[in-house]
């Protein structure tokens, strides 16, 4: 069952933890997000969106789908964050094209992730080349 913050005012948390937040372009959304992400996630949130923006200052940002999305031009989209019960999923939507290539498959041929779990350090150098490769690809438009 999805529960609520015990703050009056606090955004809903959805299955598996994920904060239902408006949809909205620029980082005011997804700095919402990542302080409504229960826990341990806040920190990776915090971590994951520090990365992008140090990797890419012109990043992209917005909140659709209740996950923050990141891109590299308007309109297109590289990587979205969402939050699960025992991880936090940082999704490539065309990971398949990156080298090495992100540890999970998925259902879609072209995307690939990243799955953090609790007390895991992210490969932060190659976590940055990941996301400067998949910032110069046409990325996926939503």
């Amino acid at each position: 069952m999805p529960e609520r913050s015990s703050r009056s005012g606090s955004p809903k948390l959805l299955s598996g933890g994920n904060p239902q937040i408006p949809k909205g372009e620029g980082d005011g959304p997804v700095q919402d997000y990542i302080a409504a992400m229960p826990g341990w996630k806040r920190e990776i949130g915090r971590r994951v969106d520090a990365l992008l923006t140090a990797a890419l200052p012109d990043v992209r940002k917005a909140v659709k789908w209740n996950s923050p999305l990141y891109g590299a031009e308007e309109g297109h989209w590289f990587l979205s964050m969402h939050c699960f019960t025992r991880y936090v999923k940082v999704t490539f939507f065309e990971g398949a094209a990156l080298d090495p290539l992100p540890p999970r498959p998925s259902k879609q041929d072209a995307v690939r992730s990243l799955d953090i779990h609790e007390d895991e350090e992210i490969d932060e150098q190659q976590f940055s080349d990941w996301a400067r490769q998949a910032a110069a690809l046409p990325g996926v438009k939503m």
